[in-house]
């Protein structure tokens, strides 16, 4: 009758053994599903890629002049060849794969970014340097100011596209990106100006053009209702 009792408490001891097991393999196994769904992946369309961020990307290319083909979710050789204009284009490495920086050039933030909007700010602000660096350096600082508010005011405007590198990159828009300038390392004073403009100055009085008269041979940018004049440039509507 004892040995009985003895045995049978080494069961249900066993059987307690078994439980704790079983509840610390749950809890591990919930940990590590959570963590792996947490993490964070870099966004990568390329070569057969399907979905809502080669939709975007299409779109971006074929408005800014890079891509002819039909915007339907899927990335074929038409927009690997896209693509690599556009990296061609913009200083990048032409592989045709739209990883971290070709989607950072082309102000498109993955689902699965966990960028702040400190670093997108941060981004912009780069971008605008340098376009004002390319564009402008030796200019009057107000001049580069103004060219900044240029930018500013085509992402405003429904005639360009709504974010600042859509409108720094639209094909043929500005020349220091044409010639890559834009990817020259800004100095402080361009930082600043940038500054200024990303926080509402505006010394072109609302213009979205700009030109130098004694270069221009577009007879159509002449036209332009005239806005102010600083530096070599006359800025416009």
């Amino acid at each position: 009758m004892l040995k009985r009792f003895f045995n049978k408490r080494k069961i249900l001891k066993m059987i307690s053994v078994i439980i704790l097991l079983i509840s610390v393999i749950s809890v591990v196994t919930l940990i590590y599903k959570n963590n792996k769904e947490n993490e964070t992946v870099e966004a990568l369309s390329k070569y057969g890629s399907r979905g809502s961020e080669v939709t975007q990307i299409q779109t971006k290319l074929k408005r800014w002049g890079y891509y002819s083909g039909s915007v339907d979710g899927i990335y074929g050789t038409q927009t690997v060849n896209a693509v690599k204009y556009f990296q061609r284009k913009n200083g990048l490495t032409a592989d045709g794969i739209a990883g971290p920086a070709t989607l950072k050039a082309m102000g498109i933030t993955s689902s699965s970014s966990s960028s702040s909007s400190s670093s997108s700010y941060s981004s912009n602000l780069n971008l605008l340097s340098r376009v004002i660096y390319g564009e402008a350096r030796g200019e009057p600082y107000t001049g580069q100011v103004a060219v900044g508010a240029v930018v500013m005011n085509r992402i405003k405007s429904s005639s360009f596209p709504n974010t600042l590198s859509g409108v720094v990159y639209q094909s043929g828009a500005f020349d220091a990106v044409k010639d890559g300038q834009v990817n020259l390392t800004p100095d402080s004073t361009a930082r600043k100006a940038a500054q200024d403009a990303m926080n509402g100055w505006d010394p072109s009085y609302g213009a979205i053009y700009y030109f130098n008269p004694s270069t221009a041979t577009n007879k159509w940018i002449w036209s332009r209702p005239m806005t102010v004049t600083i530096g070599k440039h006359r800025f416009c509507k």
